[in-house]
């Protein structure tokens, strides 16, 4: 069964998928999009398998329920948890015609190509690091590569309470770049594997050696979204273009409006309160 056309769905658990989502906003201006951050319920990176697939699903369903025919999970740990079997188990019982997309696979596909030297450092949320997503994902595009993980649970807390910018958040981020460092000499690529994480990049790279590369997600996934788009026109018809954006949060509203803009330059938000 195939539905009307609508808006593209933008989901995370709360507000990383923002830097994901600015940078769609930026190469596909002219979509609609409706944003859901399952703010009440983060951080998803501590909780288990099952709990993570079923808040994932439930924000899908109810993306779906407003119309969305595609949703990007704009959350790692989603994709690492719940993506494949939303994709395989629960597609085809809800409608076969609709699409859920991650942000692991894009990422996959092409943070091997960044490195010269075929040793690749990953930053993310403890139950990325644990689902060992994106080592098996990136040796399947390049086996070759050697990946170093390091989990920073500090890191969300930081982002989200605005406390990013201080001189207390340079100890911990100071503390994992080090450790990862510390695992091989050779580590010329650093993926930033949490939506969250590119608002620590500038102190992140105060850490860096000059020689080594640190890679935000936000570009890839949506050039990824448009060789999508360009390779099935089905899909594409079925999102709307009028440029219109709504934003859900499970959590304050109030809140919500004024963390959003941390992410998104300011730019003005009104949320709408979802309860699950």
């Amino acid at each position: 069964m195939n539905h009307p056309a609508g808006p593209i769905g933008v989901f995370d658990s709360g507000y990383g998928g923002l830097t994901i989502f600015q940078e769609l906003l930026k190469q596909l201006p002219e979509y609609d999009y409706i944003y859901l951050g399952d703010n009440a319920r983060n951080p998803y990176g501590i909780r288990s398998f099952d709990v993570v697939y079923h808040y994932t699903l439930e924000c899908v369903r109810h993306l779906f329920n407003q119309g969305c025919n595609l949703v990007i999970l704009a959350c790692n740990t989603a994709s690492a948890k719940a993506l494949r079997t939303i994709q395989q188990r629960d597609l085809p019982v809800l409608n076969g015609s609709r699409r859920v997309l991650g942000v692991i696979r894009p990422t996959t596909e092409i943070i091997g190509s960044y490195s010269k030297s075929g040793h690749v450092g990953i930053f993310a949320t403890e139950g990325t690091v644990n689902s060992e997503s994106y080592p098996i994902e990136i040796r399947r595009f390049f086996p070759e590569v050697t990946i170093y993980q390091e989990a920073c649970p500090m890191w969300v807390p930081l982002v989200e309470n605005n406390e990013h910018n201080t001189a207390g958040a340079e100890y911990f981020i100071r503390q994992h770049v080090d450790r990862l460092l510390q695992r091989s000499a050779s580590i010329d690529t650093i993926l930033l594997a949490c939506t969250h994480y590119p608002l620590l990049a500038h102190q992140i790279s105060k850490f860096l050696p000059p020689h080594i590369r640190l890679i935000p997600q936000g570009e890839i996934v949506a050039s990824s979204l448009i060789r999508y788009l360009t390779k099935h026109p089905e899909i594409a018809r079925r999102c709307t273009q009028r440029g219109t954006r709504k934003y859900f949060t499970t959590e304050s509203t109030e809140n919500f409006d004024t963390k959003a803009q941390v992410f998104l330059r300011n730019c003005p938000v009104q949320a709408e309160h979802l309860q699950l």
